[in-house]
């Protein structure tokens, strides 16, 4: 056992925590988070911050988080991509907020296939975390569009590189699909076998219109538009007010008037950016 492996075992043993974590770290991280991803942690993150982390410290060997610090500070791009990824959080299902998708299927789609003559279709999940989301609005676009004749795709990014690689192969456990009904799970799903046995896989035919992809929201978009729709959903709470207006005024100018903007349950453009109308339970449309 090492030095720094004792050290922190008898820490442990002792009632303390396993690594130091001062102030000056904590304001350091927050900081390095608000700069390269636009997420502001109010000090009740404190101890998400040390838990998600002390992972990292552990595989590195380390027994301080000043040493952390002094990594990153070094410029170390693994070890800051490995850092982001570590702090962003992934909490997602399928079919999430429900109403979303029916909407889509009900309301949105059915009013693209009447007024869209070039049958071309553009869509962005930004936020995809581990492809729950993307392959929610896929399954739609599929069971709702014609077969044949549709320029179907669909964007997928998300911050964390570690899970757009999981959504990308599409492989899940079994419990993560059970609120999925019987006739989907065998239209758009495989089932495991040998040493698979519970786990499921997307079919090819379901990811085929998806392309995956890791981006910063706060960097440059290699998107051009129009898009058609934009679901970004449980993100922008991690945002300041200033950053979420630029955020929104950044897909506004994806979207042509018309277009729609899906937002999570506890996210809101009120006072934040007024180039949307709110036509339902977070839906909104574009008006300039």
């Amino acid at each position: 056992m090492s030095q720094a492996s004792a050290a922190r075992k008898e820490r442990v043993s002792s009632g303390e925590r396993e690594f130091i974590f001062t102030d000056a770290d904590f304001e350091f991280i927050r900081r390095l988070v608000a700069e390269k991803t636009g997420i502001v942690l109010n000090d009740a993150k404190r101890n998400l911050v040390y838990s998600r982390l002390s992972r990292r410290l552990r595989q590195l060997g380390l027994e301080h988080f000043a040493d952390y610090c002094a990594l990153l500070k070094a410029g170390d791009d693994g070890e800051l991509v490995n850092f982001i990824n570590a702090i962003t959080t992934n909490l997602t299902s399928f079919f999430r907020e429900n109403h979303h998708f029916e909407y889509l299927r009900d309301t949105l789609l059915p009013e693209l296939m009447q007024r869209k003559a070039d049958r071309r279709l553009r869509c962005w999940s930004a936020g995809c975390s581990t492809g729950e989301e993307p392959y929610s609005i896929a399954m739609v676009l599929r069971e709702t569009l014609p077969e044949q004749g549709w320029d179907t795709r669909l964007l997928a990014t998300d911050l964390d590189s570690d899970v757009v690689a999981k959504a990308q192969r599409g492989v899940y456990a079994q419990e993560r699909v059970n609120g999925i009904s019987p006739e989907r799970l065998r239209r758009w799903f495989l089932r495991g076998k040998g040493d698979n046995e519970g786990m499921v896989q997307v079919r090819p035919s379901l990811r085929e219109p998806i392309v995956f992809r890791q981006l910063n929201l706060m960097q440059e978009w290699p998107i051009s538009g129009p898009l058609d729709f934009i679901f970004c959903r449980n993100v922008v709470i991690y945002f300041d007010k200033p950053t979420q207006k630029v955020l929104f005024d950044r897909y506004a100018e994806l979207l042509p008037v018309g277009g729609h903007l899906f937002i999570g349950h506890s996210e809101s453009l009120f006072k934040v950016s007024d180039r949307f109308e709110l036509i339902g339970k977070t839906i909104y449309r574009k008006v300039y």
